[in-house]
């Protein structure tokens, strides 16, 4: 997988610094810079990325408005769950998560973790690299072509 600025650290900083220990984790201080332009992201709510989402409304997001791209972050924190997308890079992480998550959920505790384990083999990625959120568009449209054509996808629908 390459980021759209191969080479480039993830997330993007706006001052150089070693990778995080998981992706999507930023050290205090650190600003998220949007991926497609170079700009460091604006930290919002919900309530403004999503007005018609009551549910959102306290959920903090990182947007950058003249790209049309945001991500959400962990709950409670300011920690981003992955990198800045655009309307095509959430619609192929919805689509990855949709063929990705029925293998592990409902399954017994660490099911998710082992979930990953195999995919990361699958994709031939390194597991610490191994995150949705993280992927590009590419990646996710693998994500769904493996997930598709795995037995552990036909099991869990049963």
């Amino acid at each position: 997988m390459l980021p759209l600025n191969a080479g480039a650290a993830w997330p993007p900083l706006a001052k150089p610094r070693a990778p995080p220990p998981l992706p999507g984790v930023l050290a205090v201080g650190e600003r998220v810079v949007c991926d497609y332009c170079g700009k460091p992201a604006e930290k919002t709510t919900g309530r403004v990325v999503y007005p018609h989402l009551p549910k959102l409304a306290e959920k903090i997001i990182y947007r950058c408005v003249p790209c049309r791209a945001h991500v959400g972050c962990h709950p409670g924190t300011d920690q981003p769950l992955g990198r800045l997308a655009n309307a095509e890079l959430r619609k192929a992480k919805m689509a990855a998560h949709e063929a990705f998550d029925p293998i592990w959920r409902g399954k017994p505790k660490g099911a998710r973790g082992e979930a990953y384990g195999w995919l990361s083999r699958e994709l031939g990625v390194d597991r610490s690299d191994c995150h949705i959120g993280m992927f590009d568009v590419a990646m996710c449209q693998r994500v769904v072509a493996v997930c598709s054509a795995s037995p552990l996808q036909e099991s869990s629908r049963g």
